[in-house]
């Protein structure tokens, strides 16, 4: 039987320590390293009202508008996705960029569409991701991506424009 993503155990000691590591290299100036497949998202803590990070993996890059899509592993509970879901308004840093950004959950027909363009991107990637978040394999095509937008969130980060 496939675990739901809600229900999976968060990761704690040396799991959540290791999860976490890519935050210290951004920290560092190093985020460059991690290359445009993954981004530090800085929002805001919904209880604490605080700053909070999370290093997340890019699934698409709309380069027409800049807009990063994302996906919540961790399901319906994720704390970043719960920040977000309070408060919009993130910064968001990839490669040797930095931009402030607004988050927008997605309907799961469009998360459907953005997961499609991942898979045929990383198609070894795709399988893997069934398989670690859903506990499952999925079945390989729409139907796969369907059943992974269905289950765990997408959110799209839009850039702001600046302020002059």
């Amino acid at each position: 039987m496939a675990t739901q993503p809600a229900q999976r155990e968060r990761p704690h000691g040396v799991r959540r320590a290791f999860l976490r590591a890519p935050i210290w290299l951004y920290r560092h100036g190093l985020g460059w390293i991690l290359g445009e497949r993954f981004l530090l998202l800085t929002h805001i803590g919904r209880k604490t009202g605080r700053p909070r990070q999370a290093v997340l993996e890019v699934v698409h890059h709309d380069a027409a508008s800049d807009t990063y899509f994302i996906l919540s592993g961790w399901g319906h509970r994720s704390d970043w996705l719960l920040n977000v879901e309070k408060t919009p308004e993130v910064s968001i840093d990839i490669g040797r960029r930095h931009l402030d950004a607004r988050a927008e959950r997605i309907a799961p027909a469009e998360a459907a569409g953005v997961l499609g363009r991942y898979m045929r991107r990383y198609p070894r990637a795709f399988r893997q991701l069934g398989r670690f978040m859903l506990g499952e394999a999925l079945p390989p095509g729409d139907e796969g991506c369907r059943r992974l937008a269905e289950k765990l969130p997408m959110v799209a980060l839009r850039p702001v424009a600046p302020v002059h």
